[in-house]
């Protein structure tokens, strides 16, 4: 079998075409995903129709799978699979956004001790327009920055809160008290070093409530100016899924987020995996 590749944006991204799934995820299939996660932040193999139980061995080849707090989302059987699906009992459209919240520029698991490392999303429904997901590199954009701002936020701390991120962008509470107590804000470093590639980055998203230390005010203001900064359209992948395709990326290096789509009349599932990673440096 003949493996080729094509870069998806001059930063990150690499579509594998020619490994074929179908079959399950050996070892050489395995090592030619994790090379292209390592070297290009995220990997494209179009048409798999990955089954469940597939898609959740090969999170388990990445590391520590997530099971997420917000247990409303998980499969029945898999709850290493986070299950975004707008479709009633009835199997037809019933008008609701799974989650509101990603359609807003984030880092999964941010809200953790250990954040993502990778996610991987599976693809069985797509809506006929919009439902896309947009990729965004943080490394490039630290790296755009000028001296001035990168000596500003150089020690700072931030601090992440899922509860914060998903009450103001849902407009009603989705989250149980007990989910709340069970993801407390955390605090990271605003800035982070991937541990392989050692190349900084910015380290913020929806999730990014406040900084340690700041008054909240300032502190949000500082926080909305640098998540507007950062994405800028040269550093930006827009993703149109196909049926049946995986995309998997490096949580430490990018942001992303959803495109609306006409819940009332298409149809869109996804399944999503998420791999802990490290805590950040």
């Amino acid at each position: 079998m003949t493996v080729e590749f094509s870069s998806l944006n001059p930063f990150f991204g690499t579509e594998i075409i020619g490994l074929d799934l179908s079959g399950g995820i050996d070892d050489r299939a395995f090592n030619v995903i994790w090379k292209c996660f390592n070297d290009a932040g995220l990997f494209l193999i179009r048409g798999q129709g990955l089954t469940v139980e597939n898609q959740v061995a090969l999170g388990r080849r990445f590391g520590d799978v997530q099971i997420h707090v917000m247990n409303q989302y998980l499969v029945d059987g898999h709850p290493e699979i986070y299950y975004l699906s707008n479709l009633g009992p009835d199997g037809e459209p019933n008008g609701k956004h799974p989650d509101r919240g990603t359609l807003h520029w984030h880092t999964d698991g941010s809200w953790r001790d250990r954040p993502g490392q990778a996610t991987l999303m599976v693809a069985e429904v797509i809506p006929k327009q919009g439902g896309e997901t947009h990729f965004c590199c943080t490394q490039a954009a630290y790296q755009q920055l000028d001296d001035q701002t990168k000596k500003q936020i150089a020690q700072l701390k931030v601090i992440h809160n899922l509860a914060f991120s998903r009450l103001r962008r849902h407009g009603e509470d989705p989250m149980t008290e007990a989910q709340k107590i069970a993801a407390p804000p955390v605090i990271h470093p605003m800035i982070r070093r991937h541990p392989l590639t050692g190349r900084k980055s910015i380290f913020l998203g929806d999730h990014a409530e406040a900084i340690d230390g700041m008054d909240y005010d300032t502190g949000r203001r500082l926080i909305d100016d640098l998540n507007a900064r950062l994405v800028k359209p040269q550093f930006v992948y827009a993703h149109k899924y196909l049926p049946g395709d995986l995309i998997g990326w490096d949580n430490r290096r990018l942001l992303h987020r959803a495109t609306p789509y006409d819940t009332t009349a298409e149809r869109r599932v996804m399944r999503r995996t998420t791999i802990l990673g490290e805590v950040p440096q």
